[in-house]
């Protein structure tokens, strides 16, 4: 039984960490994913080399987490503000040629962080941009301006 608790413990501490330190971009997955795949790493780390080496209490850790990460998974869908809380909310960078400079100073992103998202997409001048936004999984989406 201290196994689950722990796992359910451990699942919200380390969703809560991920989801305050800023998001990076280039990241492909959500805080969300990574909490997932980190928890149940270290939840088999444990079963292997920690003092307890019961099959039996990683399996339990290992269905605790994948439960609750159903779990939380439904309360996005049920309650809108539960997947902003989890996984947070796009952010504008740009608009019109404007920097949002607290947001990026945050963030610690810098203009040229930007413009290299850019560049992907084609787009080699500022001029060029009318939105550039800090999606919820860390990369940066570009809008053109109109022709």
């Amino acid at each position: 039984m201290h196994t689950i608790l722990y796992a359910i413990c451990g699942y919200f501490f380390l969703l809560l960490v991920v989801r305050v330190l800023s998001r990076r971009p280039g990241s492909q997955m959500t805080p969300f994913e990574f909490v997932i795949i980190f928890l149940v790493g270290g939840v088999i780390i444990l079963a292997t080399m920690g003092d307890d080496r019961s099959e039996t209490n990683a399996v339990c850790a290992v269905m605790t987490v994948g439960l609750m990460h159903r779990t939380v998974s439904w309360l996005k869908t049920r309650y809108p503000r539960m997947g902003r809380v989890v996984d947070g909310t796009p952010l504008v960078l740009l608009e019109n040629g404007e920097w949002h400079q607290d947001i990026m100073r945050r963030l610690q992103l810098t203009d040229v962080d930007v413009m290299a998202a850019a560049r992907t997409k084609g787009v080699k001048e500022l001029a060029e941009i009318k939105y550039a936004v800090l999606e919820r999984n860390g990369g940066i989406s570009i809008i053109k301006q109109k022709q």
